[in-house]
This record gives structure tokens, C-alpha cells and sequence, in this order.
């Protein structure tokens, strides 16, 4: 089913076109002209991955910014900004390389896609730990509602994509992983104290910090899709007919943010509070996967599965922990994070394989099978 264009995204801030594509091109001629998109979009990706398997290590609960505790070694907030900056510019290398090797294909779309929507929670959970859930902090319930207008805003321009056929790249993205490759290093330098300290008045940088992501994903994704999409309404040139097939993407991500919050809401031991880097990462990644198989409907023209299987054994774990017939909340958090990270890894696996047999292409080298 899969077309074979190239995919049409459009990038309308001026950060992103008068700084970072020049950049982007001057960084993708000095890269082998061997080296695989793919290889690239990969590398990026462990690199935000790296970041918050350091974090995780020096900051596991996120206590480490507050008073009075141990803090993040300055190095790794050098290590955190260097690493963001390297991930978010070989995601912006990467299709400028396809370009440039002529070798864009249907798997490097869903590639860096389906990555990105994956990074999205090790991206949050790591600017997390700048300001933690101490006093002068972030609550963890806050985070995790904060990671879910990240993960609804990343899945809108998608939507929008579904039903434009176009994907609008969201203005809040370059800014905010430019000003949070800043924040690491300048966190570095002045060290998380200074965070303690209002910008203005009573306004606390971490309240400057909640209400950029929000305000970027309301003011800038929502309206920006809405109006893509209406456009394309009252054109007639949207993909889908009815009101219930275009929103029918949204009915898995909706059902999975429900279960979780029932999780988070009725836990008997307040699973959040002791376990939110492990939550973080469960939502993330269920939310992955079910935005990942939306993505493939959406490259293949084909109608998206209104329910995504995984939603099933997530409605059994959430009872379970909420009606205490599974005492130890917090092994079967483990338990299921370990299944939903495995799952994802293995349908990530298996989607990659079947394109790659299908193009007749290496996932990962530019050269042809059975071309020598």
C-alpha cells in the first residue's frame, strides 16, 4: 500500500528556517556519503535514550534538585546538553542525508517518526530532573500531565497529517530543544539553585517552565492543526469524509491516557510518588506504540485500527492494582513496563524487517541486497 513519495512536511518558524536548516546543511556535508539515514535517526535517538539512562542513574527519583540533597554532578548536565543538542541535530540531518544519498523511503519516515514519538518521554522525564519535585519544584502529578500535553501536542500534527496529508511541524519544537540544550549547560555553570530563584517577582522559573510547554502546545500545535485541518474541510481535500474517521487516531491515545490516570488517581500506595520515573516511562512508551501503528495507517492510506491491542492487558494490570488483588503495586508496575518496553521494541523490530523486504532495502546500510 505504500506510496512511494517522498513525505511533505512543512516548517513555517523562523528559528528552524533561517537557523537551523542552514546548519543542518552545512553539518550533513561533512557526513559519509555511505552512511545510512536510518543509522543516523537511530544514533539521535540512543542519544536522548543515553540522557536519561544518566539521569536515571544520578537522579533516579528526581529528589537530587531539591534541598538539602545530593545534586547532579555538573558534568552530566554538560554531558545532558551536549547529547540533546547532538540528538536533535541528527534528527534534522538525517533527512537531509536521504536527500542527499537519494535514498528516502517509507521506512525512514515511520523511522523517524515512530523514534520520535518514543523520544518524547525520555526528553521530558530528563528536563524533569533540573527542577524535581522538591519545594521549589515540579510535582510528579503535575509532570504527568505536563508529558501528556507533550505526547497529545506530538500526536497531533500527526493527526493532522492523517487527514491533510501534510505534516506541519510544530513551532514549540525547535525553540524548546534549543533553550533546553541552553538550560543543561547554563544549569552546569550556575548549578540548580539559581532555579530556586524567582525570574520576577513571585514567578518561579519552574512556573515559567510549566506554563512555556503548555502555552507552546495550546497556543502554537492546537490552533496551528485545527486550522490545517479546517482548511482542508472546507477545501475538500481532506482524506477522510467523516468526523468520527478523522478522530478516530485519537481514540487509543484517549483511552490509554484514561487508564493511566485511574491508575495514578485510585492507587492504593500512590504508585506515582513511589515509582514516577518507571510510570513516565510506561505511558511513554504504550503511548509509542500506539502512535507508531497510527502512523503506519497513516503512510499506508489504510484505516487505523480504532483500538490498539496493548489497551487490553493494560485494562487487567490497572485492575488489578487498583482493586488490591495484586498487593505489590510497585512489582507490577515493573513487571508491565518491562512488557510494554519489550512489546514496543519487538513490533519496532518486526515493522522494520517487513518494509525492509518489501523495499528490497537494508535498514541500516545504503547498500542493495543482492547488488554485489
Amino acid at each position: 500500500h505504500f506510496s512511494h513519495s517522498f513525505y511533505s512536511a512543512v516548517d513555517s518558524n523562523p528559528l528552524s528556517i533561517y537557523v537551523m536548516h542552514p546548519f543542518w546543511n552545512f553539518v550533513v556535508k561533512f557526513l559519509p556519503t555511505w552512511l545510512a539515514p536510518n543509522l543516523i535517526t537511530f544514533t539521535g535517538f540512543m542519544f536522548l535514550v543515553l540522557n536519561f539512562l544518566m539521569l536515571a542513574f544520578y537522579d533516579f527519583d528526581f529528589n537530587a534538585s531539591s534541598a538539602g540533597h545530593q545534586h547532579v554532578p555538573s558534568w552530566v548536565w554538560v554531558a545532558a546538553g551536549i547529547f540533546n543538542f547532538l540528538a536533535y541535530t541528527l534528527d534534522g540531518v538525517d533527512g537531509k542525508q536521504a536527500r542527499r544519498t537519494n535514498s528516502s523511503t517509507p521506512l525512514g519516515e515511520l523511522f523517524d517518526h515512530g523514534l520520535d514519538s518514543w523520544a518524547c518521554v525520555f526528553f521530558v522525564a530528563t528536563v524533569y530532573s533540573i527542577f524535581g519535585r522538591g519545594e521549589s519544584g515540579v510535582g510528579v502529578v503535575t509532570l504527568y500531565y505536563i508529558l501528556w500535553v507533550v505526547l497529545f501536542s506530538f500526536i497531533l500534527s500527526h493527526w493532522e497529517k492523517y487527514n491533510t496529508g501534510i505534516l506541519f511541524l510544530p513551532w514549540g519544537y525547535d525553540i524548546s530543544q534549543v533553550t533546553i540544550s541552553l538550560v543543561y549547560l547554563v544549569t552546569a555553570a550556575v548549578g540548580v539553585e539559581t532555579w530556586y530563584q524567582p525570574v520576577i517577582f513571585h514567578l518561579l522559573y519552574r512556573d515559567l517552565f510549566t506554563f512555556m510547554i503548555i502555552a507552546c502546545s495550546f497556543t502554537v500545535t492546537l490552533p496551528m492543526s485545527l486550522y490545517n485541518v479546517l482548511k482542508g474541510y472546507r477545501n475538500n481535500t481532506l482524506k477522510h469524509s467523516s468526523l468520527y474517521e478523522g478522530l478516530l487516531p485519537f481514540l487509543s491515545p484517549f483511552l490509554l491516557f484514561v487508564l493511566s490516570t485511574i491508575w495514578v488517581i485510585y492507587s492504593p500506595s500512590n504508585i506515582l510518588e513511589l515509582q514516577p520515573r518507571i510510570f513516565y516511562l510506561m505511558v511513554g512508551t504504550a503511548f509509542a506504540n500506539v502512535t507508531c501503528k497510527l502512523i503506519v495507517c497513516q503512510m499506508s492510506n489504510t484505516r487505523c485500527q480504532p483500538l490498539s491491542i496493548l489497551l487490553l492487558p493494560m485494562t487487567a494490570v490497572v485492575l488489578l492494582a487498583i482493586t488490591r488483588v495484586f498487593t505489590n503495586e510497585t512489582l507490577l508496575l515493573y513487571l508491565w513496563t518491562a512488557a510494554v518496553v519489550l512489546a514496543h521494541i519487538h513490533y519496532g523490530v518486526s515493522v522494520v524487517k517487513q518494509l525492509s523486504n518489501h523495499f528490497s532495502i537494508f535498514a541500516f546500510s545504503l547498500k542493495k541486497p543482492n547488488s554485489d
